[in-house]
């Protein structure tokens, strides 16, 4: 692991708005990033909504492609997800990302999300690597 934990849920939005994600590179090709589980992130069946585990691996995966991408801003084209396990109030939710490919203008990658060692969620996905700088894209671009 090169370094600890990061906020990266700065700027006012949906990810900061329920609690924001921690995250973290591993290496060129790795990164993981983490969440905890509160009341407001559960669903009828009091376990964590299949929504905010969707904006979880949107979120997480999706900082590890614009990382990967050079820190260019990236948009998610594809995202499959198998949704496989519950958790609850309190769960620390923790996603692994590995970058499978990235050409000039795509990123393809695979990633799993686990609490106390079972896998949660497991995912594929494809983001489009933008050539614009984040200001061009506007107000919270």
């Amino acid at each position: 692991m090169t370094k600890e934990f990061e906020q990266i849920s700065i700027k006012p939005g949906f990810m900061k708005h329920n609690g924001g994600v921690l995250f973290r590179k591993i290496s060129d090709t790795e990164y993981e990033f983490k969440s905890s589980i509160t009341k407001n992130h559960l669903n009828a069946a009091e376990i964590t909504h299949g929504g905010y585990i969707a904006a979880l691996i949107d979120a997480g995966a999706g900082t590890a492609a614009h990382k990967a991408s050079g820190n260019s801003p990236c948009v998610t084209i594809s995202l499959d997800i198998k949704f496989i396990s519950a958790t609850r109030t309190g769960d620390e939710i923790i996603g692994f990302t590995k970058i499978q490919k990235k050409t000039k203008t795509l990123v393809f990658l695979i990633c799993h999300l686990q609490c106390k060692d079972k896998i949660i969620a497991s995912a594929s996905g494809v983001w489009k690597i933008l050539n614009v700088k984040p200001s061009d894209l506007g107000p919270g671009g």
